[in-house]
C-alpha cells in the first residue's frame, strides 16, 4: 500500500494538461458492449477505475487491448457471451453498474451485483431498476445480485422517467440511454442528467449509429436501432481533476494553466473562484487561474446538478475554505452523507463545524501537517490539497482511493511546485 508525503509549498506555478474524463470514460467504455467492430477510445486516461472496467469487460467476453502509456484502448464485443459480471471485479467500483444496460440491450440478460466503490452513505440502483423495468425487462434482485432479463423480441421503448428526491443520476440515465438505443419503438426519458459526461455519450452513440436528440437537456429522446457499428472516440477533458488543479493555485495563491480543458464545463466554480479575487482565463485550449491577488471571504456553496457547483468538487472547495476569512458553509444535498473528510481536515488544524448535509467552515486556519486517512476519491484530494499548506509534512493514507480518480496527480502537481512524494506505506496493515 502507498501513501502521500506532502509538505507545504509555496504558490504552485506552470501549465498541465488536462487528462481524458473518469466520469466519462467509464460508461464510454462499457458502452463499446453495444457495437459491432472494434471500440477505438483515445485520451483513456491511467486510472484504477479504468483497469476494473478493462477487466470486467474482459470477464464479459470483450477482447480488449490497451497501451495505457498512449492513452488507447480498444474493445471488440461479440454478440453473444457472458452475461454474469463477476461480484470479485464489481465490488471495487460502483460505476461497474453501467454493464447493466447494455448487456440487457445486446444479449437480453445481465446479472450484476449491486457494486462497491467509494463509501460516503447510500447511493441506490432504483432508478437503473426503474429505468430497465420502463423498456420491459423483469428485474430482481437476490442475494445482492440484480437479475435483469428482456423479454422476447428485445426491450422496447418507453416513457422513462429518472427523476429522484436527490436529482437526476448521471449513471442511471447513462444506463438507461444505452440500453434505449437498441429497444424497439421510441424512448423518452425524462428527468435526464445534463452533464457533460451523459453528453459525450450520446454524442459517441449517435457517431455509432444511434438516434438519439436532447442531449445537454431534461429530456433525452431515443429512436431505437437495429445495431451500431463502432467509431473512434477522444474522451473529454477530466472537468473534476481541472477544478481540483485550480483549486490547488487557488489554495496557494498561484498562478496555474490547464491546457486541454473545457471552461464551460466549469461555470459554477469558475465564478466563485472569480468571486474571491482570482482572475480567469478561458480559451478554446484551456483554463488559467491567477490567485496572486485573490483575497477568499467565505460564504455559501450548495453542490447541484450540472451546471450548478460539482458535488465531486465538494470536499476540494472545503479544504478551500479553511483559508477563507470568515465563515463558509458548504452544503451538499446531493450527498448529504459526504463529509468524512472533515474529521481528517480538523486533524490538520481546521475549524470545522458539522451539520446535517453540510459543514460551517471558519477561517483563516492555521493548519500543521499531520498523518490522516482518506475516505474517497474526493476526500483524497481534498486532504492532499490542505497538505500543500500547511507548516510540516501531511501523511496521507489510503491513497488507492485517489488513484481510483486521478492520474498521477503527485506528477501534475510537481510539475507546478508543489511537494507531494509517493512511498510505499510501512504502516499500512
Amino acid at each position: 500500500m502507498e501513501r502521500f508525503l506532502v509538505s507545504r509549498s509555496g504558490p504552485l506555478h506552470g501549465e498541465v494538461e488536462a487528462a481524458g474524463s473518469k466520469n466519462a470514460c467509464l460508461p464510454l467504455l462499457a458502452a463499446g458492449l453495444l457495437v459491432d467492430g472494434t471500440a477505438r477510445f483515445t485520451r483513456v486516461p491511467r486510472l484504477r477505475d479504468v483497469a476494473t472496467l478493462a477487466e470486467l469487460l474482459t470477464a464479459l467476453g470483450c477482447a480488449v487491448s490497451r497501451d495505457a502509456e498512449a492513452g488507447v484502448l480498444a474493445v471488440a464485443t461479440p454478440e453473444a457471451g457472458p452475461t454474469d459480471a463477476p461480484y470479485e471485479i464489481v465490488r471495487r467500483m460502483r460505476a461497474s453498474v453501467c454493464v447493466l444496460g447494455p448487456l440487457l440491450a445486446r444479449r437480453g440478460l445481465a446479472r450484476v451485483p449491486l457494486p462497491g466503490g467509494c463509501v460516503f452513505g447510500p447511493r441506490p440502483v432504483d432508478l437503473h431498476v426503474r429505468g430497465m423495468e420502463a423498456l420491459g425487462a423483469e428485474v430482481r434482485l437476490e442475494h445482492g445480485v440484480l437479475h435483469a432479463q428482456a423479454p422476447p423480441g428485445g426491450l422496447r421503448g418507453a416513457r422513462v422517467d429518472l427523476a429522484g428526491p436527490r436529482g437526476p443520476t448521471v449513471l442511471g440515465t447513462a444506463n438507461v440511454l444505452m440500453a434505449a438505443v437498441l429497444a424497439r419503438g421510441e424512448t423518452e426519458i425524462r428527468g435526464a442528467a445534463r452533464e457533460p459526461e451523459v453528453v459525450a455519450l450520446a454524442r459517441w452513440l449517435r457517431a455509432c449509429g444511434a438516434r438519439v436528440e436532447g442531449e445537454g437537456g431534461d429530456v433525452l429522446r431515443v429512436q431505437g436501432v437495429a445495431g451500431l457499428r463502432a467509431a473512434p472516440c477522444a474522451m473529454p477533458p477530466d472537468r473534476i481533476e481541472t477544478g481540483t488543479l485550480l483549486l490547488a493555485a487557488a489554495l496557494t495563491r498561484g498562478r496555474v494553466r490547464v491546457r486541454g480543458a473545457a471552461p464551460d464545463e466549469l461555470g459554477a466554480l469558475l465564478a466563485r473562484l472569480e468571486a474571491d479575487g482570482c482572475r480567469v482565463v478561458r480559451d478554446r485550449d484551456g483554463v488559467a487561474l491567477d490567485a496572486r491577488d485573490a483575497a477568499p471571504r467565505g460564504g455559501e456553496v450548495v453542490t447541484a446538478p450540472h451546471p450548478g457547483f460539482p458535488t465531486d468538487l465538494q470536499a476540494q472547495w472545503t479544504a478551500y475554505a479553511t483559508r477563507s476569512e470568515g465563515e463558509t458553509w458548504v452544503r451538499d444535498p446531493i450527498y448529504p452523507e459526504r463529509f468524512q473528510h472533515a474529521a481528517e481536515l480538523v486533524r490538520l488544524g481546521a475549524d470545522l463545524e458539522l451539520a446535517p448535509g453540510a459543514v460551517r467552515v471558519r477561517g483563516p486556519a492555521r493548519l500543521t501537517g499531520a498523518p490522516v486517512l482518506a475516505s474517497d476519491l474526493r476526500a483524497s484530494a481534498a486532504l492532499v490539497l490542505a497538505g500543500l499548506v500547511a507548516e510540516g509534512t501531511t501523511v496521507v493514507r489510503r491513497i488507492y482511493h485517489l488513484d481510483r480518480g486521478y492520474e498521477a496527480l503527485e506528477r501534475k502537481l510537481g510539475r507546478l511546485g508543489a511537494r507531494v512524494l509517493r512511498t510505499v506505506d510501512d504502516q499500512a496493515p
